[in-house]
């Protein structure tokens, strides 16, 4: 049949099929493979600095109005991926045509990549201030050597039980540090008053809303982790794995202890992750070293196993869909490595909020295709997703996505201050309800080549 879902292959990683059923995980090791995401340093910063900038009480509301939103998108969507086995890069072929799938695919990595350089640089940060021998570029340089290898092996394989052996660390490194601050600082309640100097800002906690919709890259993530799950266990892995129990760790456990821990430790300079770290180091010694390696390596695992894999994706049109996984973990590494020593921060903050608002109109279109019928009548519940079947370019989700993410943008950029803060989810909104209404009228050939 096809294109049909079932449909196996030889490809050891899956990026041009679906995931068959026989290499589907077990829930255990796949809620240890994706529980890596929950430890990064980040989700304690941005938190604090949403505290210190909104106010504590809009910071804690935002968090939980984003706790509850993930809960319920990633519960969606990892069904559909569980169902399907497809990826992000297979499914996104079904919804824009293969030329349009592949700018999905080059989003993905790109971000992953740019987190990769974040987060690997705090872990280069820390161990050069321990080791001041080291210089900052050998520091850059030791981490992509041990970061890229710990992705050669697979999910199923390997990533689950790495994960799984430094989770309890990490949660015992966040309630130290959390007891350390209390012993040497004192306990203090100031952490609930945070916030500007002018007392909270009305309706903060929109701002602390519409600031983790730029983190929506994370439903891309789900997707190709979810598309290991079994499909008996989807129920778990909708409600808990990747449902409001992982997000109520991940943003609201981690954001309270970050606005603690920056309300109780004295910093230098402006509050950053590596502000963080260092003062983290500072009052644990080489248990906070060891921490912060615990932290940011978990959380690379997933960044350069997607990046990879995702680069992967990308180029198989080109010609080099015989490259192992292996080759493309190394040139993300080498990468990651080009873009810490080029410092150019600034600039990927900036490609950021651009990708941002194309990932946030790309789960628009997602939701709205699952949400839909009219695919699964078209095509008498099989999907179309195999390179020869597809279109090149499929109308009905590229309008959408173009007409959502061009608003958002241009928003970004023209709408001043008050506008910017809906750029978000009025991107959400025109994508969503643009992709509704064209599938609504779709044609069989939107979607795939006429028939020999």
């Amino acid at each position: 049949m096809a294109g049909n879902i079932e449909q196996q292959g030889s490809n050891a990683d899956y990026s041009s099929v679906a995931v068959p059923h026989g290499e589907r995980m077990k829930k255990g090791s796949l809620t240890m493979a994706w529980w890596a995401i929950c430890s990064a340093m980040f989700w304690l910063v941005v938190s604090a600095t949403l505290a210190m900038n909104f106010g504590t009480l809009n910071a804690v509301i935002g968090l939980i109005l984003s706790v509850v939103c993930y809960g319920v998108v990633n519960g969606i969507i990892a069904r559909y991926a569980i169902r399907t086995g497809l990826s992000v890069a297979l499914f996104s072929r079904v919804l824009f045509g293969h030329f349009g799938a592949a700018l999905a695919t080059l989003i993905f990595f790109a971000t992953a990549i740019y987190y990769s350089v974040f987060e690997g640089s705090v872990i280069a940060v820390a161990i050069q201030h321990y080791f001041p021998s080291l210089t900052l570029n050998e520091a850059y340089l030791l981490v992509v050597l041990y970061s890229v290898p710990l992705v050669f092996g697979s999910v199923q394989n390997w990533l689950d039980k790495f994960n799984g052996v430094l989770l309890p660390f990490y949660i015992l490194g966040l309630i130290g540090a959390v007891i350390a601050a209390i012993w040497h600082y004192g306990y203090s309640d100031a952490w609930l008053n945070l916030g500007p100097e002018t007392g909270p800002v009305e309706n903060g906690w929109w701002n602390c809303f519409t600031y983790f919709m730029g983190v929506w890259i994370l439903m891309m993530y789900t997707w190709d982790y979810a598309r290991f799950g079994h499909k008996d266990d989807a129920d778990y892995h909708a409600r808990i794995n990747f449902g409001m129990p992982f997000y109520l760790f991940t943003f609201l456990v981690n954001g309270l202890v970050g606005i603690f821990l920056a309300a109780t430790i004295p910093t230098e300079g402006g509050l950053s992750e590596v502000s963080v770290v260092l003062a983290i180091i500072q009052l644990m010694g080489i248990w906070g070293l060891l921490f912060v390696w615990v932290s940011q390596t978990r959380i690379n695992t997933a960044n350069f196993h997607l990046a990879a894999v995702n680069m992967q994706a990308f180029f198989e049109r080109f010609g080099l869909a015989r490259v192992p996984r292996f080759g493309w973990a190394i040139l993300v590494g080498a990468l990651v490595y080009l873009l810490m020593r080029l410092d150019v921060f600034s600039f990927i903050l900036q490609a950021l909020a651009y990708q941002g608002i194309f990932v946030v109109a790309w789960v628009a279109i997602a939701l709205a295709h699952i949400f839909s019928p009219r695919y699964d009548q078209l095509f008498e519940g099989r999907v179309e997703y195999r390179h020869d079947r597809v279109r090149a370019y499929n109308p009905c989700g590229l309008i959408a996505w173009f007409a959502g993410a061009g608003l958002g943008i241009g928003l970004l950029n023209y709408g001043g201050d008050e506008l910017a803060l809906f750029s978000a989810p009025l991107t959400f909104l025109v994508a969503f309800l643009s992709y509704l209404m064209l599938l609504n009228s779709a044609r069989h050939h939107w979607f795939v080549k006429a028939e020999a």
